[in-house]
């Protein structure tokens, strides 16, 4: 649960900024990072690099917990095959081993 309060943060954080800066040049590279990495697009690492640095760890944050994110879904993708395809069901008959 540390880890989704963390992530709940961080998200928490960048909205506060975008609500109190909606107009800067920061925030439109924070939005476009949020944007970007919701749909999956590429995104410069160049707008990264000329935020200043409470804007570039909020960058980074989003980045930890995004990626965290991704690792728990990939795990549980897994864990669907492996539980639905590849194991077999319970009522399901089990192979028979050759002598």
């Amino acid at each position: 649960m540390e880890n989704r309060e963390r992530t709940l943060n961080a998200i928490k954080q960048i909205r506060k900024y975008l609500e109190k800066n909606p107009s800067t040049e920061s925030a439109r590279a924070l939005a476009e990072l949020a944007a970007a990495l919701a749909e999956e697009r590429d995104y410069s690492l160049a707008a990264l690099y000329r935020l200043n640095y409470e804007e570039f760890n909020l960058a980074i944050e989003l980045l930890k917990d995004w990626r965290l994110d991704r690792y728990y879904a990939a795990r549980i993708k897994l864990f669907d095959v492996v539980l639905n395809e590849v194991l077999p069901q319970p009522n399901q008959p089990q192979p028979q081993l050759s002598s």
